[in-house]
C-alpha cells in the first residue's frame, strides 16, 4: 500500500474518530462547567502524572488560558494540585473526589453510548477492533 493512500485513509479515519467522539460526549459534562473545562476533567481523568504543560499542550491551548480554567476546576473543588516529589518546581493535578464522581457519570453515559454502538458486533469482531485500537496505539498514536 502507498503512503499517500494509507495517508488519506488515516485522514478519513481520525475525522470519523472526532465526530463519533463528540456524538458520544455530547450532553454528557455538567452545566456547572465549560466545554473546555470538561475536556480537562477528561484528560486528567484518563492521563497519569498531569501538569498544566500537559494539559496546555494536549488541549492545545496557551498555559494562562490553561491556568485560568485551571483556577475555575480547583475553586468548584472538582480538581486539585499535588507536589512532584521529584521536581518540586512542577505540580501535579488530579481529580478529586468530587471531580471523580462528576467524570464518573460522565464516563456512564458514554459507556451506555458505546454498547449501544456495539450491539451488532460479533465477539469476533470485537476482538479484531481491540486488536486494531492497539496497534494503532502502538503504531500511531504513541507519545
Amino acid at each position: 500500500m502507498k503512503n499517500k493512500t494509507l495517508f488519506e485513509n488515516f485522514v478519513a479515519f481520525t475525522s470519523a474518530v472526532h465526530q463519533v467522539t463528540n456524538d458520544m460526549t455530547k450532553e454528557v459534562k455538567s452545566d456547572t462547567i465549560t466545554p473546555v473545562q470538561y475536556k480537562i476533567l477528561e484528560f486528567i481523568t484518563i492521563s497519569s502524572h498531569v501538569t498544566l504543560s500537559g494539559i496546555s499542550n494536549c488541549l492545545n491551548i496557551s498555559m494562562p488560558n490553561a491556568s485560568r480554567e485551571l483556577k475555575k476546576l480547583y475553586d468548584a473543588e472538582l480538581c486539585e494540585k499535588a507536589p512532584n516529589s521529584n521536581d518540586r518546581r512542577k505540580q501535579f493535578i488530579h481529580l478529586t473526589s468530587k471531580g471523580e464522581q462528576m467524570m464518573n457519570e460522565s464516563f456512564k453515559i458514554i459507556e451506555t453510548r458505546f454498547n449501544k454502538r456495539m450491539e451488532n458486533v460479533t465477539q469476533e469482531e470485537k476482538e479484531e477492533i481491540n486488536q486494531a485500537i492497539e496497534i494503532l496505539q502502538k503504531k500511531i498514536f504513541y507519545n
